[in-house]
């Protein structure tokens, strides 16, 4: 299937930009080019609160976390791990996805603003993860109100930190995760799968650009194939959350993705999964610009309503 119509007039516009590949640029060029997207989707929805906390990372540095809170009873709390290769992107770029959620869910969202790659590599972005997890499950009564279940989710590289914090959950006997929700997630670092080399992906995301990624955030190859950086090597999956996966069509991603769904399967976990025709890498989050993003919150929240049933 070919891409829908407002992705392909979407990568034209963007094209007639001039802008070089994200892979010629430095990171901070990068971020900055990542935080324009921002701008085209329209502000989330007004929250009961708002508010951001700074947490200690595990040498010391700190990093951030910010908390959308709904009106009305919370049902759940998701802690959310932004994407951008663990290199680009922030709450802030992430703020109108993350109300939006949290308004669909009827959850309290905590966007996790990670350390980013090259200043801080793998697995400081693990770390932080796994801390913001712990200070989110400890302090719950104070952030949703009560004790409701605790949900993970991210996209891209968040995918990758949420399915990486999950199999650390289950190794350490907690805290109890009530479901895995992966968007498009980085699962391995094989560049050379077949979705990866199909010219018909080379989008948004390419594997050029997964390159540059990767050579950022785990410079030494020796590192890209921990299960910590690629939890598709781990070697059990059994005792993992339930997962929610999302997959896209025309995306690079998208056989670690689905390859991953299957391997949890093949373990005993409950997983849904879906694959979105006619889209490519980065849809979710881009709200009223790709009419997939709509379609994919809207999946995700009938997805996560029947396992908080």
């Amino acid at each position: 299937m070919a891409l829908d119509e407002a992705t392909a007039a979407f990568l034209t516009a963007l094209a007639s930009t001039g802008a070089p590949p994200m892979y010629e640029l430095t990171p901070p060029e990068a971020r900055a080019v990542f935080s324009q997207l921002r701008k085209l989707s329209p502000p989330g929805p007004e929250m009961a609160s708002v508010y951001d906390e700074t947490l200690a990372a595990a040498d010391g540095s700190e990093f951030g976390v910010r908390v959308l809170a709904p009106a009305g009873d919370v049902k759940a709390l998701v802690v959310y791990y932004h994407g951008g290769g663990w290199v680009i992107g922030s709450a802030e770029d992430y703020d109108a996805l993350g109300r939006l959620m949290a308004k669909q869910l009827g959850a309290v969202v905590v966007l996790v603003d990670y350390r980013l790659a090259p200043e801080h590599r793998f697995p400081a972005a693990v770390e932080d993860a796994w801390l913001s997890l712990l200070w989110a499950e400890q302090n719950m009564e104070a952030i949703a109100g009560g004790r409701v279940p605790l949900i993970i989710m991210g996209d891209s590289a968040g995918g990758n930190l949420s399915a990486v914090v999950a199999q650390r959950a289950r190794n350490n006997g907690g805290p109890e995760i009530k479901a895995q929700v992966l968007v498009y997630p980085v699962t391995d670092a094989d560049l050379d799968n077949a979705t990866y080399t199909d010219p018909e992906n080379q989008l948004l995301l390419t594997r050029d650009s997964m390159i540059w990624f990767w050579n950022h955030y785990a410079p030494d190859p020796a590192d890209r194939f921990k299960p910590e950086a690629s939890p598709l090597r781990a070697a059990d999956l059994a005792g993992l959350p339930p997962a929610i996966v999302l997959t896209a069509e025309h995306d690079v991603l998208r056989q670690e993705g689905e390859d991953y769904a299957d391997r949890l399967r093949q373990a005993g976990v409950p997983v849904e999964h879906r694959r979105f025709a006619g889209q490519m890498h980065g849809f979710f989050r881009m709200v009223d610009v790709l009419p997939g993003s709509r379609d994919a919150i809207g999946y995700v929240s009938e997805q996560l309503g029947a396992h908080l049933r």
